[in-house]
């Protein structure tokens, strides 16, 4: 049974008169005790697509149609009341922003049980034990000392550790990561992750991991799904991706990351650029930049293609 099954999401942007399709028939689905990959460069869409699943998309913006499944509900039907205990209760979600996606004038330990006081109906005592707990968890050494302190006094790492904490203080069975090791240092940047993978170890809970970095998609997840210009256009289990991509896009990323024929000399980076969302080219949205591009490639865009077990892909050339 999945978790989460996303079926044709489609949020847009209205303004001036044009539409920015942002999220574009964007479909896919989160087994329990999964974490699954969304990948893509910079503009793509995934930030989006987790908002979209989260019911946090801000005017002009409006998610115009779709499926969003979870625990057997489609959270698009539900009222605000209702989707305000799921988000934040069954959901949790890690922002990319730490200092921005935390209040800096509130202790942070305060706004861990600001989350748990909300969904979980406890007093401020209780909380401040539950929040005390949660601060080891995430791998603070002084956690009654952390409760106490305001952001800023925290490095890059440490507020990332927090918000993991808000994330999953309320025991849900879904984390969105939205590019949880943005702007961190290699070392940091290796912590989090590790913590990351103990905790969807320990608790068994699902994780849409949203990532530019392959890298850690290839150490971390278990199945991959690839946007680009606001579309996924591929879907494949990790191992199988990284042996065999199926989309030109995909061959286009691991070539530029890890070089073509196994020569990690040769890197060959993918021509031209993302094309802007206000201006998207008719057909399939990558043949501009596609090696293999064929005449009805520039006219229509393709269809998802099914090539086995979990693996589809949106390309004529198959």
């Amino acid at each position: 049974m999945q978790l989460l099954d996303v079926t044709d999401l489609n949020t847009s942007f209205f303004a001036d008169g044009n539409v920015i399709r942002a999220v574009d028939g964007v479909s896919f689905s989160v087994s329990k005790s999964e974490t699954f990959g969304l990948v893509g460069e910079s503009g793509c869409g995934k930030t989006m697509t987790a908002l979209s699943v989260m019911r946090l998309v801000q005017p002009p913006g409006r998610i115009v149609k779709g499926q969003v499944v979870f625990e057997g509900k489609d959270l698009l039907s539900l009222s605000e009341r209702e989707m305000e205990k799921i988000r934040g209760g069954r959901i949790g979600m890690i922002f990319q922003e730490p200092m921005s996606a935390l209040n800096p004038v509130f202790r942070v330990g305060e706004q861990i049980s600001e989350a748990l006081m909300i969904h979980k109906d406890v007093d401020k005592k209780e909380a401040r034990g539950r929040v005390i707990e949660l601060l080891k968890q995430v791998g603070f050494d002084e956690p009654e000392k952390r409760y106490t302190q305001y952001p800023h006094q925290l490095s890059g790492g440490q507020r990332q550790r927090i918000l993991i904490g808000i994330a999953i203080s309320c025991g849900p069975s879904l984390v969105i990561a939205d590019e949880p090791t943005t702007a961190l240092d290699v070392a940091t940047e290796s912590q989090i992750i590790n913590l990351l993978q103990d905790l969807v170890n320990d608790s068994a809970m699902s994780m849409i991991f949203i990532t530019h970095n392959l890298n850690i998609t290839r150490k971390f997840c278990r199945r991959i799904g690839i946007m680009y210009a606001g579309r996924m256009l591929e879907q494949n289990s990790v191992d199988d991706f990284f042996k065999e991509p199926l989309h030109p896009y995909s061959k286009g990323l691991l070539s530029s990351i890890y070089g073509l024929m196994g020569d990690q000399k040769r890197l060959t980076a993918i021509p031209g650029s993302v094309p802007k969302l206000a201006e998207l080219p008719q057909g399939c949205t990558f043949h501009p930049r596609c090696p293999y591009a064929m005449p009805v490639c520039r006219e229509e865009e393709p269809i998802i293609k099914e090539m086995g077990k979990g693996q589809w892909v949106r390309c004529y050339l198959y």
